[in-house]
């Protein structure tokens, strides 16, 4: 049981450190991410989406839509593809530190060029 708890938390803790790294590559302060309710804002923000889609997230089977969007938009984000998506939704402790610690860069929301 001691194990499990262990390696969980060293997910936990590498999933969080990949996101707050993702968060500064797209020019946000990483704290953003450990912070409840502002770090979905702040997520929009980076896929350009605007802050009342959060109000979404309170609506059954559309958040579950919406944050797969969502992630979609942050892959392209990034300028990954679909099947990209298909693995930050699955085996996000995999992918999430492929896109936050690896060689990615941030194109712009949703892979728009920024000017």
């Amino acid at each position: 049981m001691g194990s499990l708890i262990v390696s969980s938390l060293a997910i936990a803790i590498l999933v969080i450190i990949s996101t707050w790294k993702i968060y500064e590559k797209a020019g946000k302060p990483g704290w953003a991410c450990i912070i409840p309710i502002y770090n979905f804002i702040v997520l929009l923000e980076i896929v350009g989406k605007p802050w009342w889609w959060l109000l979404l997230y309170l609506i059954p089977i559309v958040n579950i839509v919406l944050a797969v969007w969502v992630i979609n938009l942050l892959s392209k984000s990034f300028g990954k593809t679909e099947g990209f998506t298909i693995g930050l939704i699955f085996l996000g402790f995999i992918f999430f530190p492929i896109l936050g610690l690896g060689e990615a860069q941030y194109v712009g929301p949703a892979g728009q060029q920024t000017k």
